[in-house]
């Protein structure tokens, strides 16, 4: 039997067990009753009483008329999973309440260490409330009284067992009446849908039957309309509980009318957040949805621009990067902090501070005077410049050692001589530079130069995105080429990579949104820079790719 199975050959077994018990891990079960129903029609039943291995309550006595007696010498669980696991077969397991029994099974299989398995369930509580929301209750007793149906031996699991097999037959035949209902996952999806309010329109069947195949997972999810064209686009952390809302009774005006325009619901699942976000974002672009009207605003970046295309780098605040020639450091999470960094480097180091027309008016300033400056205004042959600004890319890379030791010194100097005020300023930087040192950027190289590989610690698995030469790529990604990933990787171990001159508008996106993520989300990543490994054998061991 599969899920696309008609409902008429469908076989069930409908389950029921009297326990010691409410709690499936301290209680334990005393009888089982199963009733078997095919072609819509009870072919068989099975019961036993179970020995739970310990004295039934009086209160279970009362209630169910088991004692101690009728299971002393009955078979303990694991005695009779094999006939059991016969009996169920490849069925749908139903219940009144399937999450009470269905506990209870599984932890009965755990005890006897055996793995209990995946068949389909169904519940016939969540379908009486979808299918009779006006009744007072949904309890078995009342329903079976309600329809005058024969409930013979009451909290016995045989006779309740019987009871919800009839009571499941009716149902079948209203759904398949009034819902058309005909298929197995038809029924399946049936009971898993919200119910809502009266003047929103009823949802599809095969939106329902979509809903209830949408996985737990992060990923991407599409609202189709009947011409296959995406209504819709969005992602989610968890698929399953982001897409429950537009069918809520708190659903938007706007995801309303979503669902009212849609008659499928497609979902593609992605190993975390991240890539679910990137896939989002070009899945739009390629499909322009009518009701995606307004691009997403990602954390607004900064970072520190060294401008490399000049013979004589400075060093500025920028709030985006680009692949312009020159390196950028970061992101940084807020604009304060990348001033105080500028301000550090340009008290710390000797780069130039003047604007490009000023340089070339070849005419000195106070900062050389005060030493903050090697003034290549009128050393245009000084050497030393490139040695200060390789210093500054070895601080921003985090290496904060060389830079406090020079201040340190500059620091003795002035108070060997008595200059306490330009001995209390290099102390202020110095303090500056220790608090900055846990708001450092994310990335401790150019990113527009970085050859790294990000980690990211899913909810289910590890997801891999490669930042390399210039390019984002992500591995096991949708409609990436399949050896694209790992091919980048062995050519920068074979010195075959070159930077890529062709960077389009898809990777800066991709850069964009990879960043903004990361500054939020640092404590679940982990980076490792290809530099430091010395060939693809060892980085794809480390990894653990």
């Amino acid at each position: 039997m599969t899920n696309k199975s008609p409902i008429e050959t469908a076989e069930f077994s409908v389950l029921d067990f009297e326990t010691t018990g409410t709690s499936p891990r301290q209680s334990r079960v005393i009888e089982i009753g199963i009733v078997h129903i095919k072609n819509l029609q009870i072919t068989d039943s099975y019961q036993t009483f179970i020995n739970p291995g310990t004295l039934i309550p009086n209160y279970i006595t009362s209630l169910t008329g088991i004692t101690d007696n009728d299971v002393r010498n009955a078979p303990f669980f694991d005695e009779i999973i094999l006939e059991l696991l016969s009996f169920l077969g490849n069925s749908v397991i139903v219940a009144h309440n399937i999450p009470f029994d269905y506990n209870f099974l599984k932890n009965e299989f755990n005890r006897a260490g055996v793995k209990l398995p995946a068949n389909k369930t169904l519940c016939t509580l969540k379908l009486a409330r979808k299918l009779y929301p006006d009744l007072r209750s949904k309890s078995l007793s009342y329903l079976v009284k309600h329809f005058g149906i024969m409930h013979k031996n009451v909290h016995r699991a045989l006779g309740d067992s019987m009871a919800t097999s009839k009571l499941l037959i009716k149902m079948i035949a209203e759904l398949q009446d009034k819902q058309n209902i005909k298929r197995v996952d038809e029924l399946l999806a049936y009971q898993t849908v919200t119910p809502i309010k009266k003047n929103f329109k009823i949802i599809k069947k095969q939106l329902s039957i979509d809903l209830a195949n949408t996985p737990e997972h992060p990923g991407v999810y599409i609202f189709r309309n009947s011409e296959k064209k995406a209504v819709y686009i969005g992602k989610a952390k968890i698929l399953k509980r982001r897409v429950a809302g537009y069918f809520s009774n708190n659903a938007t005006r706007k995801q309303k009318q979503i669902v009212r325009n849609s008659e499928r619901l497609e979902f593609i699942a992605t190993k975390s957040e991240l890539t679910a976000l990137i896939l989002e974002s070009e899945l739009i672009k390629k499909e322009n949805p009518p009701q995606n009207r307004l691009l997403k605003k990602y954390p607004q970046q900064y970072f520190i621009k060294i401008n490399s295309t000049h013979r004589y780098p400075s060093v500025a605040i920028a709030s985006k990067m680009d692949f312009d020639g020159n390196d950028y450091f970061g992101p940084y999470s807020n604009r304060e902090t990348s001033k105080n960094l500028t301000d550090i480097l340009q008290k710390s180091f000797m780069l130039r501070e003047c604007s490009n027309k000023k340089l070339a008016a070849k005419k000195k300033c106070y900062l050389y005077d005060i030493k903050r400056c090697l003034a290549p205004c009128i050393f245009p042959e000084n050497f030393m410049y490139k040695s200060e600004l390789d210093a500054v890319y070895s601080f921003l890379s985090g290496n904060n050692d060389y830079v406090i030791k020079k201040l340190l010194g500059k620091m003795k100097i002035y108070a060997k001589e008595k200059r306490f005020e330009n001995a209390a300023q290099i102390r202020n930087i110095i303090n500056r530079i220790l608090e900055q040192l846990n708001r450092t950027a994310i990335i401790s190289e150019p990113i527009n130069k970085a050859n790294l590989l990000i980690r990211i610690d899913g909810e289910y698995n590890f997801d891999f995105l490669l930042l390399i030469n210039g390019r984002l790529l992500i591995k096991d990604f949708q409609g990436e080429h399949g050896n694209l990933f790992e091919e980048s990787i062995n050519n920068y171990y074979n010195n075959s990579s070159e930077i890529n001159e062709n960077i389009t508008e898809k990777d800066l996106g991709r850069i964009k949104i990879t960043l903004g993520w990361l500054l939020n989300n640092k404590n679940k990543t982990k980076i490792f820079y290809l530099k430091d490994y010395s060939s693809a054998e060892v980085f794809f061991a480390t990894v653990g790719l």
